[in-house]
Formats: structure tokens, sequence, C-alpha cells
């Protein structure tokens, strides 16, 4: 107990991390801890309560922690801050149950035991070895999810309906990957080596059969019980969704009114942009439909992949050692193509703690070979350079200041989307997006990430769309009408537009996190210059900025201000 009793705020965080990944060997694997690669997480009810007795320790090591000296330096404030918001945040979502319906199209825990394979090492024989140890795991982490879901079904906690059906989609086509009754876990394993093939067959098809499983008894069972069921999470669950994925208490109704005042400046920008690209055009989005057909595009699945990789490069060479100072391993980033099943939004993951696995930017092709470039360009400054890859490596590369927990596990989803949409700011601020294309195609992002804030608010507490909208002015959003207003102030496609809206239903509190984590950042960014005056130095600040780890909004304007 005395050991316990002199720790300092960090070295308590630490070691959450070690008790945490003993637990979720996906955290492990993630964070580049070799020994995770053969297991995966216990995912039934009592899986999840041993996550959260875990916090509740750790939070009673780190009130002792934090009367410790030494704990008041700015390091350690910063980490304890983050740890004690993270874990109360988690705890608040455990305790209300969340888990016992967590369905969705992109997050729930079977999305995470699909994807872990795809950042598993695999160059050894050894390392499938521990795959096929991993693929023999999946059966039981399946079915402790079906038993979670299960008991949220004796309780009443249920899963959205719609959520339900793309997810049953979902999994016939993990269950069928190349339409010739092959699974995905089967494609994967398919290129593992001769010496392990009838142990790696075995193991991927048991896995498949038990991603059947699981189909028929959310589309036989599940959904039947389900049926009618609200998709909607209402006012309590969106505040306290929005304090997990936010670290903020926010005013929902301010927030909600910020997003409309974008959607106005955003849409007198892009009507003047568009008149460039389409003289005449009765909307932005119908200039943005000529691009679909007349712009500059990429043909081919592999010449993207090359394509996308040579813009992030390009866009290091420019960035590096003038508004950053990157370490060589941060330079580093991959383009890959996203494995077939994915949902239709491109992601990225971050390197390992050792940078062994790179940080990489996924594209999901959704079946197309043809790729228009005003889509894709604002997409991967967000999603690579100078977006995730650079706060998230820089993060890593920095660990021995912070903390594992601060470079890895205690991340804020706003905080992280708000620099990567910040990221996209930043280029066009500096003069990069000059093509009439690319910068209508950056505006375009732009108002996806206001239509977010107006669509993912104003549906969960079904708010009334104001007056002065152009679009259906005094009535009160619905799912249905969500997704009308979201295609007609999109240039994506009819499915990425329905995978989107599944995705804001399933992870409530989530997607407003990017423009309202922007205006964080710019926020910050201002009151240091602001106080620093003609002392203010942009690279100075950025690099700072991106290696103090991860706080919640609450936390994160103060500390940028102070930079």
């Amino acid at each position: 107990m005395s050991e316990t009793k002199s720790q300092l705020p960090r070295q308590v965080a630490d070691a959450y991390v070690d008790e945490l990944v003993a637990l979720d060997p996906i955290i492990g694997t993630f964070l580049g801890v070799k020994e995770s690669s053969s297991r995966l997480p216990d995912t039934s009810p009592a899986g999840d309560e041993a996550i959260a007795e875990l916090s509740r320790r750790t939070l009673a090591r780190l009130d002792e922690a934090e009367r410790q000296p030494g704990a008041d330096s700015d390091s350690e404030r910063r980490c304890a801050r983050l740890l004690r918001e993270r874990l109360n945040a988690s705890l608040a979502v455990q305790e209300a149950e969340e888990g016992l319906r967590a369905v969705s199209n992109l997050s729930s825990p079977v999305h995470s035991v699909r994807q872990v394979f795809t950042v598993t090492p695999a160059q050894s024989e050894q390392d499938w070895a521990a795959i096929a140890e991993r693929l023999r795991a999946v059966p039981a982490a399946l079915e402790g999810y079906r038993e979670s879901l299960a008991l949220g079904l004796e309780r009443k906690l249920y899963g959205g309906p719609r959520a339900t059906a793309t997810f049953v989609g979902q999994l016939g086509e993990w269950a069928d990957a190349d339409g010739e009754g092959h699974g995905w876990f089967e494609q994967y394993a398919s290129a593992g080596p001769e010496a392990l093939r009838t142990e790696l067959d075995t193991a991927a098809r048991a896995a498949t059969e038990a991603v059947v499983a699981l189909r028929d008894w959310l589309r036989d069972v599940y959904e039947p019980a389900i049926a009618g069921s609200p998709d909607v999470v209402g006012r309590e669950r969106y505040a306290r969704w929005v304090r997990y994925f936010n670290g903020t208490d926010l005013d929902l109704d301010e927030a909600y009114a910020y997003g409309w005042s974008e959607y106005h400046r955003l849409l007198g920008e892009m009507k003047a942009e568009a008149e460039k690209v389409l003289p005449g055009a009765a909307t932005p989005w119908v200039a943005l439909a000529h691009l679909d057909e007349q712009g500059t595009h990429i043909e081919g699945v592999d010449e993207v992949q090359r394509w996308l990789q040579s813009l992030m490069d390009e866009a290091i060479e420019k960035l590096d050692g003038t508004h950053f100072d990157l370490a060589e391993r941060v330079r580093r980033v991959e383009s890959r193509i996203a494995p077939p099943g994915s949902a239709a939004a491109p992601y990225y993951t971050p390197p390992s703690d050792d940078f062994s696995r790179p940080g990489c930017t996924w594209l999901p092709t959704m079946g197309q070979t043809r790729f228009p470039v005003y889509d894709l360009v604002s997409t991967w400054y967000h999603e690579g350079v100078p977006g995730h890859h650079l706060q998230l490596a820089q993060w890593k590369h920095v660990a021995e200041n912070l903390s594992r927990y601060q470079a890895g596990v205690g991340m804020v989803s706003a905080n992280a989307e708000g620099w990567a949409l910040y990221a996209e700011r930043l280029m066009d601020e500096l003069g990069l997006l000059t093509d009439p294309e690319r910068r209508l195609g950056y505006l375009d992002a732009q108002m996806m990430r206001a239509a977010r804030v107006i669509v993912d608010i104003g549906m969960h507490l079904e708010l009334t769309i104001p007056d002065d909208s152009p679009f259906h002015p005094g009535e009160r959003w619905t799912p249905a009408l969500a997704q009308e207003f979201f295609g007609s102030h999109s240039s994506r496609p009819a499915d990425f537009v329905e995978s989107e809206l599944t995705r804001y239903l399933s992870m409530p509190g989530q997607a407003i996190g990017y423009k309202l984590g922007e205006r964080a950042w710019l926020l910050g960014r201002e009151k240091a210059r602001e106080r620093k005056g003609e002392g203010f130095d942009l690279k100075s600040w950025h690099m700072a900025a991106l290696s103090q780890g991860s706080l919640g909004l609450d936390d994160l304007v103060d500390e940028l201000s102070q930079l």
C-alpha cells in the first residue's frame, strides 16, 4: 500500500494502462504490446464490469497521488486532469449499462475484434501462430457480446433498429466477403504461412461460423424484440455521451445554434467558390456533381492508394521546418485501402508505441474504382497530414514526457477530431487550396461537419428547425428529415449519407466533436496569440500543442492559451 501512496499521477496512469491491457488485449495490440497478439477481451457483462472496477480503483489511487509532493507540476497536473475526466466519463457510460445495447455500424466490440487483426503483427511464423490463437478466441468474444445484448433485452435496454439492421448486413458481408462463401477471417488467414495452413484455416472457419451465428441471432431474435423502439436517445443519454466523446458538459442549445451559424457562413463561401467551378450553378452541390463527372479524378484502386501516399508525402515536405518540426519517425505514414465491410468513411490508425507499426490512413472504396480529387484532398489533410497522423504520432513520439495513458489510451474524440478539422482549415489558411475544385471540396467537408452538429443534436433531442432555415422551417427533427437534410447539403453518395446517419444514431454526441473541437483549437490559438503578441510563433505553438497529450474540451482551451 505504501508503494501505491508514493506514486504520482503519471505513474498511476501508466499502471492503469498495464492493468487495462491485461483486460483488453485489443488496446494492447494498438499500443504495440506483442504479448496481446494471441488474445481477445471478455466482451460479456462480466468483462465490462471488470474494466469499470479497474476505473474505480484507479480513481482512488489518483486521489492519493494528487496529494503527493510534485503532483502540481504541469506534466503531472495535465495527466491527472485527463485521467480523472476520462475515467469518470467512462464510468458514467458503463454504470448506465450502455454496453448492453452497443449496436453500431462502426463502433461495437465486434467491429473492434475484426479491426484488431488488421494491425496485429504478421511478419513471422511466430506472429501467425499468435494470430491463429487469436482467431480461435473470436467465437468466445462474439458470444460474450451476444450475452451482453441478451441481458440488455431482459432489462429493456435496446439498441437502435436502424443500426441493428445495418449491422446484420455487415455481418452477412463479413461471413461471405468474396461472394463465394469465404468469410473475411478466412481471406485474412489465407496470407499466413503454409506451415500453419491447417491451423489457420480451421480457426478462421470457426470465426466465420461465429459471425454467422451472431448474425442469425441478431436477425431472428434481437431485431424482432427491439422493433418499434426509438433510434434517437433523448437529452439525458445524449448529454452522457457528449461528455464521453467531448470531455465537456455542453450547452446543447448553444451548440445547436452555433451549428446553424456555421451553416449560413459556409453556404455563402460555397456559393462563391461554386461559381468559379461551374458558373451559374443553381447550388454548390450542382457544381460538386459536375466535378463528380467532369472534375479531376484518379482511376483505379491501386492508383488512388499511391496518389494519397504522394499527397501526404508532399504535405510533410511543405510543412516540416516551416509550420512544424517533425521527428523522422513521425514523418512516416502509410496510405492503405480499407478491408471490405468497413463503414463508408475513411479513417486513421495510429502507430504502435515503438513505431514498428506506422500510422496508416484507410480508404473504404465501397466498390468504386474512380475517385474525384476534390473529395479526397482535404479528407487526407484531416486523416493524415497535418491531421490525425501528426497529432497522434507526435503523442507517441513524446510519450516519455507524458504518460502511456496520455499518448494513447486517453484520447478524447473531440480533441483529436477538432485538431484534424483545424488541420484542414490550416491548409486553407496557408494558401494550399487555391485550386477551385479542391477548395470547394474543402468547404463541402466543412459544411458536412456543421451539418453534423445540426442533425446530431437536432434529431437526438428532437429540436425544432429554426424559422430562418431554408429546410423545413418550424418542423421538429426526425432521422428521416436529418437524412434528407444531410443528403441535400453534401456531395457524398447516398450510401455514404445513409451510413453516416446510422453512425450518428448509434454514436450519439461523437459527430459534433469535429466542429466544436475545431472551435476550441481556434480559440486556444487566438488566446495564445493575444497573450504573446508579436512574440507568438505558430510553429512553436503547433509543436507545443501537439506535445501536451489529449485533453477534454473543458481543459483544452485553457491549456492551449498558455502555450
